[in-house]
């Protein structure tokens, strides 16, 4: 049965990366000296995505999972490094006074960090003893984790967010950053970190395999794993010594179709106006592809057009969809003249217009413009 990627849902290839022998089962799992006994090493198979190119460990989480576990605190030299990132993210955002959100803040070794910035800091960490000494620091933090059932984080939508060193963690990446995203408010902005496989696969150290790290992220995977889930990805790159990559991320937003809703209500009006001057005499359209029959069909003026021309002759003698038009050959033109003609052939529009002054001078064309409907030679 193929193993499939959780994040692109495409199978992955075959023949893992490679196998390491003997590995621990886990990296938090130390032993007291009566289960010495008892421990044994397993296989470790590293794969591919064949879809979006993740490398991932094909095997179940560790028990532990939800709960972050890290030993930062003790380092005086990461502290250093956070306050002057964190502040410069502040910075380039603008989110003094804004709300923050730590998915999997641990015992608070880094929310106690953007506490000491101008905004309103908040984490939710999966682990009740974390949380209590996250309480008894005086930071504000409830329990959950980012996964079905937590529906929304208390004081939220926030406006911002940083996940540092917990994607890798996650079994279901999808889920989580999609009930990230339902905390969030829509223009948030967010800091995302992980372990860079890049520098991995250049050093070669297959010491950084270890059950409990699920996804090894490169640039590339990163960014589309977080476009896969909503998130634009502002800047990506290596920090820290080059052992971490991070990702700086806003929300995605929908694309503004205003621009549409405007020129289908222009091109309505044009062609309302157009027909006026005309009157009740008749006009045709040359074009039967897809941007004529969308026009005539949402300008509703098929009541007023005498036929379609077009020069595909397996369109001749049938009728259009929606407007149910007769599709003529250009010789109709000559036998059955109309007064005014709305040439419509995308980029052969230029053509046709040329065609028109040579042989049928008398035939008034327009040509649908940005500004409207105007007469050919005009454009």
């Amino acid at each position: 049965m193929k193993k499939i990627c959780p994040i692109c849902k495409r199978p992955l290839f075959d023949e893992p990366l490679v196998k390491l022998e003997n590995m621990p089962s886990s990296a938090q799992g130390f032993l007291t000296e009566e289960e010495l006994g008892r421990d044994r090493g397993e296989e470790l198979s590293v794969y591919q995505c064949s879809g979006c190119g993740t490398v991932q460990l094909a095997c179940a989480p560790v028990p532990y999972y939800r709960k972050v576990i890290r030993a930062c605190g003790f380092s005086q030299e990461m502290a250093a490094f956070r306050r002057k990132q964190f502040a410069g993210f502040i910075r380039k955002f603008g989110l003094e006074n804004k709300k923050i959100l730590e998915p999997g803040c641990g015992r608070g070794e880094f929310l106690a960090i953007m506490n000491e910035m101008p905004v309103s800091a908040y984490g939710i960490e999966y682990s009740g003893a974390a949380v209590g000494e996250c309480l008894k620091k005086g930071l504000r933090v409830s329990r959950g984790f980012l996964e079905k059932g937590l529906s929304r984080v208390p004081v939220g939508p926030f406006d911002a967010f940083y996940m540092l060193s917990s994607l890798e963690h996650l079994p279901d990446i999808n889920s989580s950053l999609d009930v990230l995203k339902d905390n969030l408010k829509p223009e948030a902005c967010g800091l995302v970190e992980v372990p860079d496989f890049g520098m991995i696969l250049k050093r070669g150290l297959f010491s950084e395999f270890i059950r409990d790290h699920l996804f090894y992220f490169s640039k590339d995977t990163l960014t589309k794993t977080l476009g896969i889930n909503g998130f634009e990805v502002l800047s990506c790159g290596p920090v820290w010594h080059d052992y971490i990559l991070s990702a700086e991320v806003r929300r995605k937003r929908p694309e503004d179709f205003s621009v549409l809703e405007k020129k289908l209500g222009d091109t309505a009006s044009a062609a309302r106006k157009l027909l006026n001057i005309y009157g009740r005499r008749e006009i045709a359209v040359w074009g039967a592809g897809h941007q004529a029959l969308a026009f005539i069909s949402v300008s509703r003026i098929a009541d007023r057009i005498k036929y379609i021309v077009d020069s595909a002759a397996f369109k001749q003698n049938l009728y259009s969809p929606a407007s149910h038009i007769k599709i003529v050959s250009p010789d109709t033109l000559k036998t059955e003249p109309p007064e005014a003609l709305i040439a419509m052939a995308g980029s052969y529009t230029g053509e046709i217009c040329a065609l028109m002054k040579e042989n049928y001078p008398g035939i008034k064309v327009f040509v649908l413009t940005e500004k409207g409907l105007e007469a050919s030679g005009t454009v």
